[in-house]
This record gives structure tokens, sequence and C-alpha cells, in this order.
């Protein structure tokens, strides 16, 4: 009798534990609960960090990246591994308790925030958008093919003169759904798919984006697939805002290659509007064309190169700090990406390379008849945004 309610008490107990037991179970390798990092929720989604250990005891291989799903997908941390060094961070370095507090407490209502850490998404444009303000300042309307867009007049720059303009797309606090982790081949990946309509009302047609993160150890891919699921026409560009980290905190002799032979003239570094022009950068301090990289020194940047050299089907760029004995390799792989952004300014510890499709200002009268680079999508096609970046020893 004893033995018989010790057996029935056993059962009890077992059946009790179903539903914590099995939805780990049923979830197995998509499960993200096996990630350390993930109890930290920002934009009311959980961070998600992707992990794999270095085994090369001769070169630099890529261990984690952490990423927001709740704010459009943002990475927040990427870390590589040096042998004989230990882990480096490949983006500025931030704590999530610090991007926590930037993200989900000092941030506004645009997101602008987003774009000032780690590496924030933009989509359906990067860069700079002039228009006809409203009158209560925070909107303003451009034109695409006869169609006005309205859109936030999110940014301003902080001299009299400064006009307000909308920057760096609309998905800066969008949510992922779907999101799914899963082990690969040598490491691991994300997917997630945000929904973005008609960009809260500021858009054309309707907009789903798939984003795929994958981490491996000699490369880590970053792509987004935007899909035309509405019922008309509309332009679309991709890009991110990377804060690639200078590990020796020397920038003065970090050197930089971007095979661009031509940049967008702008009207100053305040505005950081294109005027138009696209100026041949042979000779200047704008020519990073040389092979291994050029010296930051104490140039200031904040421009957009263009009438880029493909090699290998990738138009590639190099951030290289001798003194840190660190290489980093940022390859545009997708061929719609027709200009880069370099932001690096002297006081900072940081370049931001933006591979975009675009240039600055894509529906501004200064362009003329030149063609800006947005993708025109028709109900029901696509266009895909790869980036991949690879560490090495210079």
């Amino acid at each position: 009798m004893f033995e018989g309610w010790i057996e029935m008490k056993t059962l009890i107990d077992a059946v009790s534990l179903l539903p914590l037991v099995l939805p780990a179970l049923l979830v197995g390798p998509f499960a993200l609960a096996g990630h350390a990092q993930a109890a930290i929720e920002i934009g009311g989604q959980k961070t998600v960090t992707l992990t794999r250990k270095a085994v090369s005891t001769t070169k630099p291989e890529f261990t984690s990246i952490t990423l927001a799903p709740g704010r459009g997908m943002e990475i927040i941390q990427i870390k590589a591994n040096f042998p004989g060094k230990g882990e480096v961070d490949v983006l500025d370095p931030i704590t999530l308790d610090a991007a926590k507090q930037k993200l989900d407490v000092d941030d506004d209502a645009h997101g602008n925030l987003a774009y000032r850490l780690g590496s924030a998404f933009l989509v359906p444009y990067p860069n700079r958008i002039r228009g006809k303000l409203s009158a209560d300042g925070k909107t303003l309307t451009t034109e695409w093919q006869g169609h006005t867009l309205t859109l936030p007049a999110n940014n301003i720059g902080t001299l009299p003169t400064a006009e307000r303009h909308a920057m760096h797309g609309l998905i800066l606090k969008a949510k992922t759904d779907d999101v799914t982790v899963k082990k690969i081949a040598g490491g691991e990946q994300i997917s997630g798919i945000i929904h973005a309509g008609d960009f809260g009302g500021h858009w054309l047609s309707k907009t789903d984006l798939d984003v795929t993160i994958t981490l491996t150890a000699d490369a880590l891919d970053a792509s987004i697939v935007a899909h035309n699921v509405g019922g008309e026409a509309e332009p679309i560009a991709i890009a991110w805002h990377p804060y690639f980290n200078l590990p020796s905190g020397d920038r003065t002799q970090v050197k930089i290659h971007i095979p661009g032979a031509t940049n967008a003239a702008v009207d100053n570094y305040d505005n950081v509007f294109p005027t138009g022009k696209l100026v041949p950068v042979k000779g200047t301090q704008y020519d990073l064309n040389a092979p291994g990289g050029v010296a930051l020194g104490k140039n200031f940047y904040d421009d957009n190169w263009n009438t880029l050299t493909w090699k290998n089907g990738a138009v590639t760029v190099e951030v290289v700090d001798p003194a840190a004995k660190y290489g980093l390799k940022i390859e545009g792989l997708s061929p719609d990406i027709k200009a880069i952004q370099m932001y690096a300014p002297p006081t900072k510890n940081f370049v931001a390379i933006e591979h975009q499709y675009n240039f600055a200002d894509p529906f501004g009268k200064e362009w003329g008849s030149t063609d800006t680079h947005m993708v025109t999508l028709k109900p029901g096609e696509s266009t895909k945004w790869h980036v991949r970046l690879k560490v090495f020893v210079p």
C-alpha cells in the first residue's frame, strides 16, 4: 500500500512538471533561453546573444553578437577573439544595461538614440531627406514619382542656419516577429520578420523585412530582404549604422580604405546636405583608395563615397589599427549598394561606416537627372541588402 502511494506521488509530481518541461523540449534547437544575455529586455523584447567558442590559436574569430529584436533587430555588441589578446569589441563598446538605459529610458519618440550606438538598421531610407516643413515643425513633405511622402522631421544640426530634416529611416523602434535562433555549422543564426507595413503611415505600399544575422568563426553576415507586399510601387533603400571600435584608442594612426572615386559634396558639416555634385577624390583628403588605407589623422569625415570599385563580387572597406594589430573588412555584397557613408569625428574612438543603396536626400531637386539609387519595388518584388564582416591581423 505504501509503495503504491509512493509510485502515485511520483507520477503526480512528474505530471505537474510537464508545463515547465514540455516547452523547452518542443522548442529544441530554436530555444532562446540558452543565451546568457537574453534576460535583458530592450524595446519590450528580450535581447538575444549568439555565441560560439573560438578554436583557433593562430587567427582571430568572431565569438558573439548581441541584438535587440525590440528595436528593429539593432546590433548592440559584436565580439571577436584575437589569439594572445582575448576578446576584442568590434563595435564601440557599450554594456547591455547602458544600452537599455539609452534606448528604453533616454530615447525620444522617433528612436533617434538607436543610431547613436551599436549598429541600427536603416529602412526605407538611410541618411538625410529634406522637404517642406510643417507649421509645427514635426513633419516634412517630399515627392516621389508624383506621390507625396510625409516624414518625421526628426533631426537638425546645431547652428542657427540648421534645417530640420528626416534621417535614418522608420524602423528604429520596430518590433521583430517570429524571432528564431538555430545552430548552424560552426556557429549560430538568428532571423526574424519586421512587418513594417506602410511604416506608420509615412510610406507607400506595404513592406515586410526579413532580417537574418549569421555568426561563424570567419564571418558575421547581416542581410535584410525587403518585400513589397502591398498594392503599389514604392522606393526602398537599406543600410546600417555600425560604430566600429578602434581598439588601440589612437585614432590618428588608424587607416581606412574606401574604394570610391567620387564623393558627394555637401553644404557644410552641420546640415550635411548634398549639393548634387559628385566630386573626384583624387589628390584630396577623401582619397582613401590606397591599398592598406590612409591614416585618419585629425581629419573630420561625414561623407558619402560613390563610383565604387568592386572586386570579387564585393565592395570592401578596411579598417586597420596598426597599434592594436587589428583589422576589419566590411564587404558589401549586394549590387544595389551604390554608396558608402563614413562618419569619423576626431574626438571619438570609432568610425561609422555604412554600406547603403542611395545618395543622401534622394528625392531632392539638387540631383537633377542623376540617379540617386533608390530601388523601386513593384508589388510582389523584393530587394536584398547583404554585408559581411571579417576580422584579421594586418
